[in-house]
């Protein structure tokens, strides 16, 4: 327990976990905003199209809830990310870790209440963002083009508190990364990197690159979503959350052993 009070008022006495939470709160919401008055509009030019003998330009856009959740799960996943891994690598950078780990010998139990705290207050806030950027791409994009944004829809339910759970265990991820790089610019380029530019390179390998792509964390993390349909995965949506939580389990865990094992 006063680990985790150590650590609370680490996180609570500076700006950055406040600003981080500002940005994807803005991110989050105003992401489903713009999505949800694009895909009004155009339905609305495709309707007035239609009505005058015409044959709509593009298709209507009919935004799912994942699309509506991209700026929590996307953006806004990331930020916390990011934030995650400063609560580490800052301590790194100006030396305070020592004084943590004189304070507290049990290396394990500080990335364990840094990765905590960060990761259920991610949680939390992208559990209620979630419900936010739904309700409110739906009610920006009206009934006909927001006939998907809601929780009766398959799948739905799963993208909300799915986004949620997929928060903290990445939270975890970027909390061991930052342990074992100590480095921010090289722990954030990994974060950023690996999921969004990495994983989609695999695809370009051939059978080879294929046959890796069921077995891609992030990948993974998308098909417990709803997406990532033309991976041919050996399991079901579940099977990959199963997945994502081993591949965190190992990351986290490499970081407490590489931890325990050189000097701070």
């Amino acid at each position: 327990m006063g680990v985790l009070a150590a650590e609370r008022i680490k996180l609570t006495s500076t700006k950055s976990p406040r600003w981080s939470s500002v940005i994807v709160v803005v991110l989050g919401l105003g992401l489903a905003a713009v999505i949800g008055i694009t895909s009004r509009i155009s339905v609305q030019s495709s309707d007035r199209q239609l009505s005058d003998g015409n044959t709509p330009d593009i298709e209507p856009i009919l935004p799912s809830t994942f699309d509506a959740l991209a700026g929590v799960s996307g953006f806004g996943v990331t930020v916390l990310m990011i934030m995650a891994a400063l609560t580490i690598t800052s301590e790194y950078r100006f030396g305070v870790i020592r004084t943590t780990f004189q304070a507290t010998p049990n290396r394990g139990a500080v990335l364990g209440a840094k990765a905590l705290l960060v990761g259920v207050f991610g949680l939390v806030l992208t559990f209620v963002l979630g419900f936010g950027a739904l309700y409110l791409a739906a009610a920006t994009a009206g009934a006909d083009a927001g006939e998907l944004l809601n929780l009766d829809v398959d799948g739905s339910w799963r993208v909300v508190y799915g986004t949620a759970i997929l928060a903290f265990l990445q939270i975890v991820i970027a909390v061991g990364v930052g342990a074992l790089v100590r480095q921010s610019a090289g722990a954030i380029a990994l974060l950023l990197l690996w999921p969004l530019v990495v994983e989609s390179l695999f695809g370009l390998f051939g059978s080879l690159g294929r046959a890796l792509q069921p077995f891609l964390p992030w990948a993974n993390a998308n098909h417990f979503l709803g997406q990532g349909s033309d991976i041919d995965f050996h399991w079901g949506p579940f099977g990959s959350l199963l997945y994502f939580i081993v591949f965190t389990a190992i990351i986290f865990g490499a970081a407490v052993l590489v931890t325990n094992r050189r000097d701070a």
